[in-house]
């Protein structure tokens, strides 16, 4: 990255945005700082993301939160098994015009048309109405009644999810699945983590939530994380990382060939570059790391690497493969 004021003036503005970001959100949610972080990164990469967790650990509450500090329009879509596709992306309507008395189509434009999207639940609602989504979270934008309407920038998508096998969920489909950046998976809190939760959840509210930024301010923040300038062997790592995913590859490890059926794509390299590039600058660093590139390597790969019946067989999950890789697949190829 250039030396140019501007651009260390922007990466002082990112650095203490992030700062208070992180306290603004700390007003509201207890703990959860690596989700955060996370989220945060998909923001500014321009991603989106996928939050799995139980019910009841303030993923809800944390994307509103979030919405809120940001200064952005937030709708949250709480999906059904009865949602229709139309109930997301707008319908057309009947308009009587007042003066000539004639009759025409006008589009109302539905839920997706904000800043961010909450998908809640997203596993609740059949594969259709699930397909809405696709075309707006890749081409930020949605077509209806042979029109193209244009999404408004930033525009940024987090579905959630829950773990737990229920009667009536609709698994998401790999090409939907890869549309997300990063799996974020919600723990629960520590012990002490819990007990302020009830403490402050039991009171009366005292916390007033401040605007961080707007949308201008984080589209210049997505622009900057662009222009971080990333080494070729790191490029080269993360790469072959997610090459390493894939069982048919004429050189793929043998544990592969057992665990996995289907591997990542080529979206998983870049958003480990993109997620590494971005880390790097709300750290404070000019350039990303192998470091970097192994932080993302859970969140971005683990809903991409299909398991095998062996793997499933021997309780193998994407988390142990994926460990197991960053151990194999070396920093440097040969």
């Amino acid at each position: 990255m250039s030396s140019s004021s501007g651009e260390a003036e922007a990466l002082g503005q990112l650095q203490d945005s992030y700062a208070r970001i992180k306290a603004e959100i700390g007003k509201i949610i207890i703990g959860q700082q690596d989700v955060v972080e996370q989220l945060l990164i998909v923001l500014l990469a321009r991603g989106h993301c996928l939050l799995v967790g139980v019910p009841g650990l303030a993923k809800t509450l944390l994307i509103s939160t979030l919405a809120e500090i940001m200064d952005l329009k937030f709708n949250r879509i709480q999906f059904t098994p009865d949602l229709m596709p139309s109930d997301i992306t707008g319908t057309e309507i009947i308009e009587q015009d007042q003066t000539s008395g004639s009759r025409g189509f006008k589009f109302v434009k539905g839920p997706v048309f904000a800043n961010i999207i909450l998908a809640d639940e997203i596993n609740r609602t059949p594969p259709k109405t699930q397909a809405a989504l696709l075309q707006a979270m890749q081409e930020h934008e949605v077509t209806a009644a042979g029109r193209t309407y244009k999404l408004e920038e930033p525009f940024f998508v987090l579905a959630t999810q829950n773990p737990i096998e229920q009667e009536g969920t609709y698994p998401l489909p790999e090409a939907q699945l890869d549309r997300f950046m990063f799996n974020i998976f919600v723990d629960y809190p520590s012990q002490s983590e819990e007990e302020e939760i009830v403490m402050t959840t039991t009171a009366a509210p005292t916390a007033k939530l401040e605007k961080v930024l707007d949308a201008g301010q984080i589209i210049n923040l997505q622009n900057l994380v662009r222009t971080v300038p990333v080494s070729d062997h790191l490029v080269s790592y993360a790469v072959r990382l997610a090459r390493a995913t894939r069982p048919k590859e004429t050189d793929s490890l043998d544990f592969v060939k057992n665990w996995v059926s289907w591997g990542a794509g080529p979206r998983a390299g870049q958003y480990l570059i993109l997620a590494a590039k971005t880390r790097a600058i709300l750290d404070g660093r000019p350039t990303p790391s192998v470091e970097d590139v192994k932080f993302a390597a859970i969140p971005v790969l683990r809903h991409r690497i299909v398991t095998s019946f062996n793997a499933e067989a021997e309780g193998i999950d994407s988390i142990a493969i994926i460990s197991k890789l960053l151990e194999t697949v070396k920093e440097k190829g040969g």
